[in-house]
């Protein structure tokens, strides 16, 4: 699957967005190492907290259905331009799609690459600094 079929996967994802209370829809495409493509859309709640972001969404559908290893996800919104993900997202990202490739398209169409490293250079991980 190419940059662009991820993002257009993205955007009927995004169709599907769930924003009675922003209007702000979001829609992420995420491509598994082997080849399942899950999506995701943002889903609000007036309990703001409860919310769910679209990258978190197709994320966890991912991994509720078995997957472990992410090659990259395409990010879109109704903003029509890049829309960065959150730092809950990011970290998220961190945690299961370290090595992944972020996708974004701008308001003239261009994709931009960049990655999860990128998005959150200081990530929470597993190892614990300066311990030997």
């Amino acid at each position: 699957m190419t940059k662009r079929e991820l993002i257009n996967k993205a955007k009927e994802a995004k169709e599907f967005a769930y924003v009675p209370y922003s209007g702000f829809q979001v829609g992420a495409a995420l491509k598994a190492k082997s080849g399942k493509v899950y999506t995701g859309c943002n889903i609000e709640n007036s309990s703001y907290g409860a919310t769910n972001c679209a990258e978190r969404t197709a994320i966890f559908k991912a991994i509720s259905e078995g997957e472990t290893e992410f090659e990259s996800i395409a990010v879109v919104s109704s903003a029509n331009d890049i829309t960065y993900p959150c730092g809950i997202c990011r970290q998220v990202m961190a945690e299961h799609m370290k090595d992944a490739a972020i996708y974004f398209e701008d308001k003239d169409g261009n994709i931009i690459d960049s990655s999860v490293k990128e998005m959150l250079p200081f990530m929470f991980d597993n190892k614990i600094p300066n311990k030997k």
